[in-house]
């Protein structure tokens, strides 16, 4: 039977890097389960490939047509900002193992919820604030219009987000290091995956 994949992390914890390398592996097979999103597209990002990004009146049809399983709000510096799975079609419990940057615990619980405990699988990836700090502070300085305030929001709404008692009380137990060694983390998830 297969599974969905769903990574967790705070952000710059590496998840979408991890996403990537795992899904890039052959050997592993995994369909991506790409989700949508309201706020601008980064440079570098691509439509389909990170998000599929789309503005609230896209949000709404594909909610008022019941197939939004899970959504996000974050009302930012910038405005509000959506974060939401779609049930398209790409999770068939017959056919391959489906990976997906589920992002937040609400998030992984309620695609848990619609698609059975039996059929998900949460893994953490975990890195020392320290570092993802200095990862956001990178990442930011490299867009055109760099967005600081909130890029700070996020880090501090992340340590509520994902502390140890909401990773329990969600079944959470999966967790995997990614502080200094990339590739060892990577390592570590795709035997992971094998397993399964």
């Amino acid at each position: 039977m297969a599974k969905i994949i769903c990574l967790l992390g705070k952000s710059c914890s590496g998840k979408d890097t991890i996403y990537k390398r795992l899904l890039s592996d052959g050997s592993l097979g995994l369909i991506p389960l790409v989700t949508y999103t309201t706020r601008p597209m980064r440079s570098g990002e691509q439509e389909g490939r990170e998000y599929h990004f789309t503005d609230e009146k896209g949000f709404e049809d594909l909610k008022d047509s019941g197939k939004v399983i899970e959504d996000r709000s974050y009302d930012t510096v910038y405005g509000l900002w959506r974060y939401f799975t779609v049930d398209d079609g790409t999770f068939d419990p017959n056919g391959r193992n489906v990976i997906a940057a589920a992002g937040t615990i609400p998030a992984f619980i309620r695609l848990r919820d619609h698609f059975g405990a039996e059929n998900t699988c949460p893994i953490m990836i975990e890195t020392d604030d320290g570092i993802r700090l200095e990862r956001a502070m990178r990442r930011e300085k490299k867009q055109p219009a760099p967005r600081y305030k909130e890029m700070c929001r996020r880090f501090i709404t992340d340590s509520e987000d994902f502390d140890d008692e909401k990773l329990k009380a969600a079944g959470v137990e999966n967790i995997f290091m990614n502080n200094e060694d990339l590739d060892k983390c990577i390592k570590e998830v795709t035997e992971f995956i094998q397993r399964l």
